[in-house]
């Protein structure tokens, strides 16, 4: 259960760290790297301190059935909006996040302000404040997963603290491999398949709220853990009809508008006199 755990807080925290990478590589270009770092890093601490914090206190006082129930239901409910977005955007209801537009958006806003001066290591309060806030918005996210993915992964086998490390571990292996990817490129990580990496996180965040908010009220799931297997097959089918329902939609939302547009007038015919 422990490398699961991993992996889900690997990839939903990737998905967080792109979007707040882009922010701080914007920070650094146009203002100056000494401000964008130092906020990444005074919000990676607060964020260090928030999980040491509520992950310390969950683990000594809050009985694990009253948090799987509770958790599970925020999973449930985070990993379904997720879930939605990303069925919008495969069915074409929804723009597509767009790094690189972010990036020239937030980048035009910083030029507007005089904010450009890239070339000094003067500290740059604004700058600071826009990486801090980046970083702490999207890190946020990830402390929840890190502290819901951790505490609910309990079981008589395995600790709450454990649990949470597991969780820690895939989040700081994805904060890692995105700032390495990001240092060495340079630019924003529009490559990334951020669409298909929130499906699969709202497909996991999902299934795994569905599951613990079950044993929460004493549920026994048949095959134990394996059921998360078939969770994940049902929540998969049904993302995927789901998505394939909504394209027609669309397509006949488009076709009856066309049929329906008035036909163009044609000038009147002027009779020629002889």
């Amino acid at each position: 259960m422990q490398w699961v755990v991993a992996t889900a807080a690997f990839l939903a925290s990737a998905v967080e760290f792109v979007e707040a990478f882009t922010i701080v590589l914007v920070v650094g270009v146009t203002v100056n790297w000494r401000s964008a770092l130092l906020g990444a890093l005074a919000a990676a601490a607060t964020l260090a301190l928030l999980v040491a914090t509520l992950g310390t206190a969950l683990v000594q006082w809050v009985p694990l059935d009253v948090l799987r129930m509770v958790i599970g239901t925020l999973l449930l409910l985070f990993g379904l909006k997720w879930l939605k977005n990303a069925i919008m955007r495969y069915a074409g209801l929804k723009a597509r996040h767009d790094e690189q537009a972010i990036y020239e958006e937030t980048r035009a806003e910083l030029r507007a302000r005089g904010e450009v001066d890239a070339s000094s290591s003067r500290f740059d309060l604004f700058g600071f404040l826009l990486s801090y806030k980046s970083v702490l918005l999207e890190g946020l996210e990830v402390a929840f997963i890190v502290i819901t993915f951790g505490l609910s992964a309990a079981s008589s086998t395995v600790s709450r603290s454990s649990g949470i490390a597991s969780a820690a571990l895939g989040a700081l292996a994805a904060g890692l491999l995105v700032i390495l990817v990001g240092a060495l490129v340079r630019v924003p990580l529009a490559n990334v398949p951020e669409n298909t990496l929130k499906f699969v996180v709202g497909i996991m965040l999902t299934t795994f709220g569905t599951f613990w908010l079950g044993e929460g009220f004493g549920v026994e799931w048949p095959l134990s853990d394996a059921f998360l297997l078939i969770l994940i097959a049902i929540y998969l089918g049904a993302s995927f009809l789901l998505t394939v329902w909504l394209k027609q939609a669309k397509k006949q939302q488009r076709a009856q508008a066309i049929e329906n547009q008035p036909a163009p007038a044609t000038a009147p015919s002027k009779e020629v006199t002889q």
